[in-house]
Formats: C-alpha cells, structure tokens, sequence
C-alpha cells in the first residue's frame, strides 16, 4: 500500500493506474493547491467521492483538532488541479454549505466509514469539500 508522497509519486507516473484505488479499493485522487504563504505547489492524495459532476473530499486529518494545511490553503487560493485516474483537470474549490454537507457526508462515510469516528474525536467540525470542475 502506497502512503504520502510516494503514492503520489506513483498515482502521477502511473496516471492512476497505480494509487487510484486505495486500502480496500477506496478511490484516491490528488489534488494540487496553493500554498498560502509559500505560493508553492501543494500535493495531496486524498479519498473521494463524485456525485453530480462534482467531486467530494473530507478535511478530517484523521480528526486532528487543527483543519489541514491543504484545506488551509485552497480557502486562500480555491482553483486546484485535480487528478482523478488519467484524467486532470482545474477546478474550484469550496466549503459544502450545511444543506450540502448533510446530503454528501453519507456519501463519504460510505466509502470510509472511518470519517464518522474522525467526527468524534475532534471538537472542530470536519469540512466537506466540493471540486467543481471548471470548464476549459
């Protein structure tokens, strides 16, 4: 099983064929932002659902108690690059709104049950991403 930079290093070289599926088949993309104050490039290999032409990703860092620096730096800069499998692409990123986030946590919990349990052990709410493709 891949971890951190190596499986992104492998999901970029393999164009998904290696790292799209995870631990027990769950699907992986990367996703590309900002830094805030670096204005670096930033990686991360995160889980995923897509549902309505959209892509959903969780903020949990496992249930930290501090959000993670990638969602950090998309609220500072919200146009990534998203890889999914072969395909890449530019989207927007944003926060779910509290409607949108009661309908597609189910959705991510299905896929890793684990977030429910992150949700527990932190008193910050846990965000829910949306990765809206942006036309080219």
């Amino acid at each position: 099983m891949l971890h951190g930079a190596e499986h992104i290093r492998r999901y970029e070289e393999t164009n998904g064929q290696e790292g799209h599926f995870w631990l027990n088949g769950v699907p992986t993309l990367v996703l590309t932002t900002r830094g805030r104050k670096s204005g670096q490039e930033r990686k991360s290999a995160l889980i995923y659902q897509q549902t309505e032409g959209r892509y959903l990703v969780v903020a949990s860092d496992g249930g930290a108690a501090k959000h993670p620096s990638w969602y950090l730096n998309l609220l500072a800069h919200p146009e990534v690059a998203v890889q999914v499998a072969a395909n890449r692409f530019q989207a927007a990123a944003r926060t779910a709104t509290p409607e949108e986030r009661a309908k597609f946590w189910p959705l991510m919990t299905a896929v890793w049950p684990h977030y429910d349990n992150y949700e527990r052990k932190t008193t910050r709410e846990i965000p829910l991403v949306i990765l809206e493709p942006i036309a080219a």
